[in-house]
């Protein structure tokens, strides 16, 4: 591989989106603080959250579990500000960077994303001046590197990478599913990012672990070349193999999770070719899947006037796909619906296909479930 910035960075990142959860609903800091704990003894270093995962609690949660246990050299620390969520005008939207500061305790970020670009938001940092705050805050010291993290078309991350070439690095969804998936354009996007010499760290490496549990046809390819490797290492290994890459984020919900990761990760080996050949014969299975590709992000839920429960309706509809249940998915759906908005009760009003970062056809794919209501 050629150098690159972060080319000597562990190329396992710990995701900070899907913590393990108590009971109550809480974020585990006991799990998570052994997990944070395996993945710096084992080499890791990069650690992902943003002012938006959990309302903050995934912020929080970092203070208790990394900054407060460990020496701020001995890691680095990446969050985001999102212009389009939880603010209304400037003055909130910049308040993010301080109030993230506040939460995680970490004196300055080694890494700050502008959060989650598309069409319809990315002029929202612009009339914020979120780009010149975000420098204003690298020259104090408060940043060490800045970029953006991006989920739309090739042709507006060409133009950003143009009107911005000082930045950074960029994050990018990148993942064997979406590698020529039109509505991702994940080898599109990544072509351009490394064009303009700009380092990638990478999100939804096993799309918000579907990757992790791959239709039938797609396992049976890759046991007949590995039979104790798991799902989620091809998908994690096929990425971590790109050059130009910083840091896959793998976003880890238990122990388990971090074992299986710190297992193939700790010691990291570039997919063979044979394993190469593997990945396309699983991309040329996957054309054939039918399947909804939700990655249960709920960006679409935040801003949904009707509270419906996309990714959970979805879901239900997907397991009813694989196999149809004895009364067609109804109780399963009457459980993930309960005390939220149905299907049924969507306006058609775009919000959510607006924040979808998988570009989905929501309001289409929502009118075919309604057939689960019973």
């Amino acid at each position: 591989m050629a150098d690159y910035f972060g080319k000597e960075t562990f190329k396992l990142g710990f995701g900070l989106m899907r913590l393990p959860k108590l009971p109550s609903g809480k974020i585990d800091i006991a799990q998570t603080s052994e997990m944070v704990d395996r993945f710096l003894a084992a080499g890791g270093t990069y650690f992902d959250t943003a002012y938006v995962y959990d309302n903050g609690g995934s912020e929080e949660a970092i203070r208790k579990a990394l900054v407060e246990r460990h020496p701020r050299e001995s890691y680095t620390l990446c969050t985001k500000l999102n212009a389009w969520m939880q603010c209304h005008d400037e003055k909130s939207a910049q308040q993010q960077f301080f109030t993230s500061l506040e939460r995680t305790g970490a004196q300055y970020f080694d890494y700050y994303l502008l959060h989650a670009l598309q069409r319809n938001n990315y002029k929202k940092y612009d009339e914020y001046h979120i780009w010149d705050f975000v420098k204003e805050q690298k020259a104090k010291g408060l940043i060490r590197y800045y970029g953006f993290s991006f989920h739309a078309d090739p042709d507006l991350l060409e133009e950003l990478l143009n009107v911005h070439p000082d930045v950074d690095f960029i994050q990018l969804q990148i993942n064997y599913a979406d590698w020529n998936n039109p509505g991702v354009a994940s080898r599109e996007c990544y072509e351009i990012a490394r064009k303009h010499g700009v380092s990638i760290t990478v999100m939804e490496p096993v799309k918000g672990g579907a990757l992790a549990n791959p239709p039938a046809g797609v396992q049976k390819i890759f046991r007949a070349v590995d039979p104790d490797a798991s799902m989620a290492s091809w998908a994690i290994r096929y990425v971590a193999s790109m050059d130009g890459i910083i840091t896959v984020l793998s976003g880890m919900s238990n122990l388990e999770q971090m074992d299986d990761n710190l297992s193939y990760m700790r010691d990291f080996q570039p997919l063979s070719e044979e394993e190469q050949a593997a990945v396309r014969a699983a991309q040329a299975e996957l054309e054939s899947d039918h399947s909804i590709k939700c990655t249960a992000c709920h960006y679409c839920v935040d801003g949904c006037p009707m509270q419906i429960a996309i990714p959970e309706i979805f879901a239900v509809q997907n397991r009813e796909l694989k196999q149809k249940s004895w009364d067609h998915g109804r109780q399963a759906y009457a459980i993930a619906t309960q005390g939220k908005g149905k299907a049924s009760d969507c306006l058609a009003c775009g919000q959510c296909e607006g924040a979808c970062p998988q570009h989905l056809p929501i309001i289409e794919l929502l009118e075919k479930c309604r057939a689960m209501e019973a």
